[in-house]
């Protein structure tokens, strides 16, 4: 029983973000001893949710990809069918709605022609360069989709993907080093037109194109065409929920309130955990969902870092962490055909920049349960950086977060007049608010690039310099969102249960 702190288990998982879970999942539908431990209440981390006068707020974002039903880039599908669990989901017709500069609107439709069609008609000049350059990401996501995707520190599936699939993978060594922004000069010139390609990978990798992995974005700009997005009913929450209910199905096993504060070695081997009431757990194997800051600055001797750390921290730098309103309006605010995802900027040198880029997302469009009755939720956030909240009296505190919440709800009136006079409910997170509840070093996003890299080359795998002791979530290989972060726990597992023999 994993109450006991005598018994060794197969692995522990340190925090339940998706990443997390999915590991967890896969190993106990091999027969491993699981054993998750949450600091939370619930599980989910920056997938997690939170209720409020009858609204059902997501943490995160709701752009949700990874639930397509072939293929094999549906790794969240994929993830929820090992452990005998289904997730309803909503199709979304439109990935984003932007609104940029220069009054340039356009839609991301699920429909691939009917997109190009329309960045086409924007850009006419551009046509062909439009055409060339995300047919190069179809490349990408083609090779992908043509292969299981596991481990990549594991030398016998590598040997026999290549054998099963040896086009498709020369096809991922030529881009592997490649980022984004150097094809999309290949093909096109226009300046504007190349600030929207920045965007394209802003929205998700909060750095523009030239440092933007093109493996990623093959899979995202691709995906959103063939598997598409689609949000799961009843919220993103339920994801973890159900990935929870699958890990006991299968005989695994999740503690909450279970807050690790330091993984135990022995003889320079991870061998157990130590919880903040002093419980102490151990395992063959030991996997952090936690970034890797906090794994190797708090969890372990920082002073012990291993070089290889110290290297991987001089190439990558925490993002960001966000402002986020969580807003209950009328029904009424919104037009009848309102997206439920936006991007607002108002000047493309600002993008970048705290508080510049505006994200919006309404899941009530899709899921109207997640509100009362004539109400939506209209969930607001744009980039952060925890030196703006620190140092801050508690008045202070509550003042910044009311006077940077107005300025928000003023931009967004451009596009949703009447936003401020339809607001039913109001909550304002920080990154004080992200580092206090999903245990993230500043609240951070995630890992970018301190300048540009080589494609996806610079990121680390699961295994550690440590030996017993694995890696998942955006810290790791392929890096964030939440289907990276599956892709991340897929391979974690796969890795650990060739080393258990299982």
């Amino acid at each position: 029983m994993p109450g006991s702190s005598s018994q060794t288990l197969d692995v522990i998982v340190i925090g339940s973000g998706i990443g997390g879970l999915v590991t967890a999942t896969q190993l106990a539908a091999k027969g491993a001893q699981v054993l998750v431990l949450e600091r939370y209440l619930i599980p989910g981390g920056s997938a997690g949710y939170f209720e409020r006068n009858g609204y059902r707020f997501d943490v995160g974002a709701s752009m949700i990809f990874g639930f397509g039903r072939r293929g094999t880039t549906n790794l969240l599908t994929r993830a929820l069918e090992a452990v005998n669990v289904r997730l309803e989901t909503l199709p979304d017709p439109v990935q984003i709605h932007y609104h940029l500069p220069n009054q340039l609107e356009l839609k991301v439709h699920r429909d691939y022609k009917q997109f190009i069609n329309e960045l086409s008609a924007k850009f006419p000049h551009e046509r062909e360069g439009i055409r060339r350059f995300y047919d190069e990401c179809w490349k990408v996501f083609n090779c992908l989709n043509a292969m299981e995707l596991l481990s990549l520190e594991e030398p016998r599936y590598l040997t026999r993907v290549f054998f099963q699939h040896p086009f498709a993978c020369l096809g991922l060594v030529k881009y592997l080093p490649q980022n984004v922004g150097d094809i999309a000069r290949q093909h096109i010139k226009d300046p504007e037109l190349l600030k929207f390609i920045d965007i394209e990978c802003y929205c998700w990798s909060v750095v523009p194109a030239e440092m933007t992995p093109m493996i990623n974005a093959g899979m995202v700009f691709s995906d959103r065409h063939y598997g598409g997005i689609n949000y799961p009913k009843g919220g993103v929450g339920q994801i973890a929920q159900k990935l929870v209910e699958g890990l006991e199905k299968a005989g695994g096993h999740i503690e909450y309130q279970a807050r690790v504060t330091q993984i135990l070695l022995e003889n320079g081997k991870a061998v157990g955990v130590q919880l903040a009431n002093g419980q102490t757990y151990r395992a063959k194997r030991i996997v952090s969902n936690a970034t890797r800051w906090d794994t190797f600055e708090n969890l372990l001797p920082a002073e012990q870092m291993p070089a290889r750390e110290k290297k991987w921290q001089q190439r990558y730098q925490k993002s960001p962490s966000f402002l986020s309103l969580h807003l209950g309006v009328k029904s009424e605010v919104l037009s009848p055909k309102t997206e439920c995802h936006h991007i607002l900027l108002e000047d493309w040198a600002k993008m970048e920049e705290p508080y510049g880029t505006i994200f919006v997302s309404i899941p009530t469009l899709l899921d109207p349960s997640l509100a009362p009755e004539g109400h939506h939720i209209v969930h607001a956030f744009t980039p952060s950086w925890m030196e703006d909240w620190q140092n801050l009296s508690p008045t202070a505190y509550e003042q910044q977060k009311e006077a940077k919440a107005n300025e928000i709800i003023h931009r967004l009136e451009k596009i949703f007049p009447g936003l401020d006079a339809g607001l039913d409910y109001q909550e304002v997170g920080t990154p004080r608010t992200h580092r206090r509840f999903l245990g993230r070093k500043d609240g951070t996003y995630g890992p970018i690039p301190q300048r540009k890299l080589l494609g996806l080359l610079g990121m680390p795998f699961n295994r550690t310099a440590i030996s017993g002791l694995y890696c998942v979530g955006d810290s790791t290989f392929p890096g964030q969102g939440l289907n990276a972060v599956a892709f991340s726990g897929f391979a974690c597992s796969h890795r650990i249960a060739v080393d258990l023999g299982l």
